[in-house]
């Protein structure tokens, strides 16, 4: 029996005739000559380079005896650079050993491979027919392959299997069984805590409902609280999207995948913090009950907010969830949403947008994205742009007349629910890859994931 039935691994008990995939250093020439062999003619002449990414199979008794990936000893850390191995390994069971690389590159390489192998689908699943061995002591391993695959899961979900409701009860099902105290809000509970997120959900048939969840590893750990928007499916509202900006809106709750699925790992790896977990789940949609231009709409810190564009909703639907957490006074509070398009366009679909107003938090999360190879790049909370978002009829807009500096000004209406000394960070993903490639499947993606985790890691170091 799989002892990771939803993952494609199985224990070394559980495949005992496992055929060996040689992970080598590419620059190990020696080591690569020493396993092509007497093939090496062969199969340099069918195009083997022993370069970085190089794979082939060896013949063996019965046909394929075993499999060389060729990967460069700085990429070692990066399970992309093992992707193709999730794609490309034949069926059966198979064992993974290094030549030339550090021991770590075992966790990147088997992560790799669950990367690569990924595929979602509704309907009959088929049992996976390419396993990789994994060790005894794979507990980390096993905990960020799942959290990945759930999130994947549902940023992929239809809309239509996927609303406020149901991504709020998956949520809560995921957490209870890990131990985590969850409480759902909904109805007029919901309008009087959170009147700002209530309005954005005002235009659907399918009401807003917010996940509020607890877990702690033991009294006195770092206390951190996690923000995700959780837009499950965005027309725009009333500035309405075109339809090929609306064709991938399911993906639009991404960032409160992105935070369960921290919150999953976390929780089994028993990482030292205290965690607070908020996702707005909600649909923005259009009907006479949705919000209009023009609004002004009192969100739970008080301040009141002019609705410039309806379309400019995720920011409205995470200040009141700022704002709630910020009033336990945890030591760091992170947020994650599909926020803006200016963050695309700065950086594009595959580096994730940081904003913070605590140059030591950013330092550490940006740390943690390089080492484990799930970069973020730092963009700044320039104040010069404030004036940008003053109203004539309330405290201040949702967005800019401006068409510039779109993710800087969406961070800055952010951070004006975030109080006077407290460590906060924001991250503008886009939890989507346009295109297939090793590793990375074309859909839903939970960008960040490694480096938060890292992040929760080390943070009772540094907070």
């Amino acid at each position: 029996m799989n002892s990771h039935p939803q993952l494609p691994f199985v224990t070394s008990a559980e495949a005992p005739a496992a055929r060996l995939v040689h992970l080598v250093a590419c620059e190990d020439s020696a080591a690569v000559s020493g396993l092509l062999g007497e093939h090496a003619v062969f199969l340099q002449a069918q195009g083997f380079s022993g370069k970085d990414g190089a794979f082939t199979l060896l013949p063996g008794e019965g046909g394929i005896g075993a499999a060389i990936l060729c990967v460069g000893s700085a990429r070692a850390n990066d399970p992309e650079a093992f992707g193709v191995l999730g794609t490309t390994l034949p069926e059966g069971d198979w064992t993974a050993v290094l030549h030339g690389l550090e021991a770590g590159a075992l966790e990147s390489a088997l992560l790799g491979f669950c990367m690569g192998a990924y595929r979602f689908g509704l309907g009959e699943i088929k049992p996976r027919a390419t396993r990789m061995v994994v060790p005894d002591d794979a507990a980390r391993l096993v905990a960020i392959s799942k959290a990945v695959c759930f999130g994947r899961d549902l940023i992929n979900m239809p809309a239509n299997l996927l609303g406020p409701r149901e991504l709020a009860e998956m949520a809560g099902k995921a957490l209870v069984h890990r131990g985590a105290s969850v409480s759902l809000v909904e109805g007029d509970d919901l309008r009087r805590a959170y009147p700002c997120l209530a309005e954005v959900g005002e235009g659907s048939e399918r009401k807003p409902v917010v996940v509020v969840a607890r877990w702690k590893a033991r009294e006195g750990a770092p206390r951190v609280s996690l923000v995700g928007k959780g837009v499950c499916f965005d027309t725009g509202g009333y500035d309405l999207k075109g339809a090929a900006g609306m064709l991938r809106m399911k993906k639009d709750m991404g960032g409160a995948a992105l935070m369960l699925a921290v919150t999953c790992a976390a929780i089994d790896l028993g990482l030292d913090v205290d965690l607070e977990l908020r996702l707005g789940c909600v649909e923005n949609s259009v009907s006479g009950h949705a919000m209009r231009p023009g609004d002004v709409l009192k969100t739970r810190s008080g301040k009141m907010v002019e609705i410039g564009n309806t379309d400019a909703e995720g920011r409205l639907v995470l200040c009141d969830l700022i704002t709630e957490a910020s009033e336990n006074r945890p030591d760091v509070i992170l947020d994650a949403a599909t926020l803006t398009g200016a963050a695309r366009v700065a950086l594009g679909s595959d580096v994730p947008a940081l904003f913070s107003n605590d140059d030591e938090l950013a330092s550490l999360i940006l740390e943690s994205g390089k080492a484990t190879a799930d970069v973020m790049w730092r963009m700044p909370l320039w104040h010069g742009y404030d004036a940008w978002l003053d109203s004539k009829v309330a405290d201040f807009g949702n967005v800019t007349s401006k068409p510039m500096a779109g993710a800087i000004t969406a961070a800055l209406y952010l951070q004006k629910f975030v109080p006077d000394g407290q460590k906060w960070a924001h991250i503008d993903t886009y939890a989507w890859n346009d295109g297939g490639r090793p590793g990375r499947p074309e859909g839903g993606e939970v960008l960040g994931l490694r480096a938060i985790l890292e992040t929760l890691s080390r943070i009772h170091n540094n907070f």
